[in-house]
């Protein structure tokens, strides 16, 4: 299987004083479900950062590669196949359900007609139907979670990034989203997340 991120003796400071990752090595391969666990302030963030290209100053490496970009020169390469799920969800609340995912699908240049069907199959995906038209400040945390993610999937990403996905929410909600990404990981998803759930 091709590898999919691949980081040898990766170190990140802070304003050439804090060092937040020292000597990262990894390598995530096609298809892997890849899982980072640590408390927080372990620089879990950091590291999602770097790989999407966020974090780009202070950062010294051997080798860096994300779906054979480099993140700090080709981030919006890397983010047009990537998803990106972060800690706190970002929606528009003054937008519903459905238009949260169409404004999205617009950054990824989607026909209206390639878009919407995009939108409804994830809104079943992810069990949302019902709540299409629904505001978001309507929505549960649950709820609102799991729009996020189907946010992330709008454009078929080969790399799916989730930081700290289930931070917050109940067991039962929890256990939907690890069903979800069971799926997403059964259908050749690359999945790198963050933790600080051990059972997870």
């Amino acid at each position: 299987m091709p590898e999919v991120i691949r980081i040898k003796n990766l170190s990140k400071t802070y304003n050439n004083k804090v060092t937040a990752l020292k000597n990262i090595s990894l390598s995530i391969f096609q298809g892997e479900c890849y899982g980072l666990l640590g408390p927080n302030g372990a620089g879990k963030t950091t590291l999602m950062k770097i790989i999407y290209g966020k974090a780009k100053y202070y950062t010294s490496f051997d080798e860096l590669s994300v779906l054979g970009y480099n993140p700090l020169k080709d981030d919006l390469k890397i983010k047009y196949l990537t998803g990106i799920i972060p800690q706190e969800d970002n929606l528009d609340e003054e937008l519903s359900v459905f238009q949260n995912l169409y404004v999205y699908s617009k950054y990824f240049g989607l026909p209206k007609k390639e878009s919407e069907k995009r939108i409804e199959e994830l809104l079943e995906f992810m069990e949302l139907t019902e709540k299409r038209n629904v505001k978001i400040r309507q929505l549960s945390g649950g709820m609102k979670r799991r729009l996020t993610i189907a946010r992330a999937l709008i454009n078929k990403p080969k790399l799916l990034i989730l930081d700290e996905p289930t931070t917050g929410l109940d067991p039962q909600v929890r256990h939907n989203i690890w069903d979800k990404i069971r799926k997403l990981k059964n259908e050749g998803v690359t999945i790198l997340l963050t933790t600080h759930y051990m059972e997870e």
